[in-house]
């Protein structure tokens, strides 16, 4: 259902740029940016539940920084259409609660790494004149999260008591995102933004047929600093 959603989502996108076209005023309607992503994980979990788990076991993630990518359409004199993804990071999942269970050290380990795939599509208005040198601008869209390469490491093989597999299902949520563009000419702009988004998904491990879960909620906060290049078809 949440991969109907998200083409359903990026073909409106679509339909709705061919529909409107680029501005005919504008010689350089496609924008092609190119920086770095800053994310900030805000989440939250649920204690981890299943067969032979003790209570309080919980998980956090670490910050990550990785390639931001993005293809901008000019829509009209104000609004754009932004399709940006990143360079899907390794992100850490640390270990949270008792300092050991039994004999196995938990708290601050490093239990698991997950890669994930997160385009997001954006609609944005953009203040003042096209010509201003500076832009602010706030953008609305939907978001689109896969997860992948998922491993468990040895310290959470140890405390989950032998190989272990783990699933996560993607998550279809909103988007938002504020920043300005600052052109150097026609053609250059440099760009700076911050952006959230909302991710749900649910932590299953198997151990065995010993199956645990947890429910995780993500607000990936995202400072985005990239530069620009603006041409024509």
């Amino acid at each position: 259902m949440q991969h109907k959603i998200a083409i359903l989502a990026l073909g409106t996108t679509l339909s709705l740029a061919a529909a409107t076209g680029a501005h005919a005023g504008n010689a350089t309607p496609n924008d092609l940016r190119i920086g770095a992503y800053f994310v900030h994980f805000d989440s939250s979990a649920t204690d981890i539940t299943g067969p032979y788990t003790v209570p309080g076991l919980n998980t956090r993630i670490r910050n990550a920084t990785t390639l931001y990518l993005a293809y901008v359409r000019t829509l009209s004199r104000h609004f754009d259409v932004e399709f940006a993804f990143g360079w899907p990071p390794v992100t850490h999942a640390e270990a949270v609660g008792p300092v050991a269970v039994g004999s196995v050290p938990f708290n601050g380990k490093e239990i698991a790494t997950v890669r994930w795939l997160s385009p997001t599509v954006l609609f944005e208005y953009n203040f003042f004149s096209p010509s201003a040198r500076w832009r602010p601008f706030v953008g609305v869209g939907v978001n689109y999260t896969y997860f992948y390469d998922r491993q468990v490491t040895a310290a959470g093989k140890a405390v989950s008591g032998g190989p272990t597999a783990i699933s996560m299902p993607s998550s279809v949520g909103p988007a938002v995102t504020a920043g300005f563009t600052y052109h150097i000419n026609s053609r250059w702009h440099l760009n700076a933004s911050y952006s959230v988004a909302q991710v749900n998904t649910r932590l299953t491990t198997d151990t065995a047929g010993v199956f645990r879960n947890s429910h995780i909620h993500f607000w990936p906060n995202a400072v985005v600093l990239s530069v620009g290049y603006s041409f024509g078809l």
